[in-house]
């Protein structure tokens, strides 16, 4: 551990993606059963930790201000929940969330930024610890910070805990666009009118573009009912990104952040600029899809 006192520790906090999510069912504690087809953007948060006197935790970016920035922040509860399963094996550490992604919008940057706090963490105190067993500290946070920990294509299932990864999936040119909706998740599965709906088909393999929309056309999103009767307006996001001629578009998560797919990175950029022009006060990003899982481990 001493090696790294001297360090900093700067990671991405991706964006999370559900291409398509399926509500399948609903356990007898509440927690609803999903499966989704995921993937990450390279677009995201970005948390930096070093070492330091006292804890500390400050954020930045444009969307910083919109978080709380003290114990119920899921970050420092990243860090204590750590701190709690591996005692005596962390120091005091300073830590920096730069928010670039929209508060409460369906894209997981709480629980991202959690993922990287942990996999941050772990580097700079030393700590070799299994991806799984690191998941589990997570699972206790959030349902979804399992499947931000591997940062990779993925069809999570059961309340987002069970996770295959995709070995290899398809570059996908993005936007992502929100008009400054946001909701709380829970408020959208309370919203459902329908919660024992067939799983994804099953998924082939996916070579192109072509053939990721051509899967997609036979699934859905079973939250957006449910967040368009919460927040009608999520339709008007839709609707913009369907008027720049998109392979598909979507809203992803429980919203309000919607996502459409184009057959390149400069036809997302041009669709980018084009809302941004008519929708200058909306959060809009051009991005695409990563490749491979997140780096892992104390290195």
């Amino acid at each position: 551990m001493l090696d790294s006192l001297d360090r900093a520790i700067s990671l991405t906090a991706p964006a999370k993606i559900n291409l398509a999510l399926h509500v399948t069912g609903q356990r007898s504690d509440g927690y609803h059963l999903i499966d989704s087809l995921v993937v990450f953007a390279r677009f995201g948060d970005r948390v930096n930790v070093r070492p330091a006197a006292v804890d500390s935790f400050e954020m930045s970016g444009p969307y910083g201000s919109d978080l709380a920035g003290d114990e119920s922040n899921l970050v420092l509860k990243a860090r204590d929940a750590l701190r709690r399963a591996l005692p005596g094996r962390s120091i005091p550490v300073a830590i920096h969330l730069e928010k670039h992604l929209p508060i409460a919008s369906g894209v997981g940057g709480g629980s991202s930024d959690a993922a990287a706090a942990l996999r941050a963490l772990t580097s700079l105190w030393g700590i070799e610890i299994k991806r799984e067993d690191l998941a589990g500290i997570g699972l206790a946070l959030g349902a979804d910070i399992p499947m931000c920990l591997h940062g990779q294509a993925l069809i999570a299932r059961g309340i987002g805990d069970e996770i295959e990864c995709i070995a290899d999936f398809p570059h996908l040119p993005m936007v992502l666009a929100n008009n400054g909706a946001s909701i709380s998740t829970p408020q959208v599965f309370g919203a459902l009118a329908k919660r024992d709906n067939p799983p994804l088909p099953l998924l082939p393999s996916l070579d192109s573009v072509d053939e990721v929309c051509a899967y997609l056309a036979q699934t859905d999103n079973h939250l957006y009912s449910a967040t368009q009767k919460l927040i009608p307006t999520i339709a008007d996001t839709v609707s913009a990104l369907h008027d720049t001629t998109p392979r598909l578009a979507r809203m992803s998560g429980s919203g309000g952040t919607c996502f459409a797919i184009y057959d390149s990175d400069d036809e997302a950029q041009a669709a980018a600029t084009w809302l941004r022009r008519h929708h200058p006060g909306w959060f809009i990003v051009a991005t695409h899809s990563v490749r491979g899982g997140v780096e892992f481990g104390a290195h």
